[in-house]
């Protein structure tokens, strides 16, 4: 999921150069969705492996 991430940042800076603005604010908003998904799915991963030992 971190790499839709990577991904969708990358192609929002490239729309950015280029001047689409709406593409790029649109793979913007995805790409920082994906990253809190990410970032919730990591943190319960992590919790739920400290408390299985």
């Amino acid at each position: 999921m971190l790499r839709w991430a990577v991904i969708f940042l990358i192609i929002a800076i490239v729309a950015a150069i280029f001047g689409f603005g709406g593409i790029a604010a649109g793979a913007v908003g995805i790409a920082k969705i994906l990253f809190f998904i990410f970032l919730v799915l990591f943190v319960i991963s992590l919790l739920s492996g400290l408390l299985r030992k």
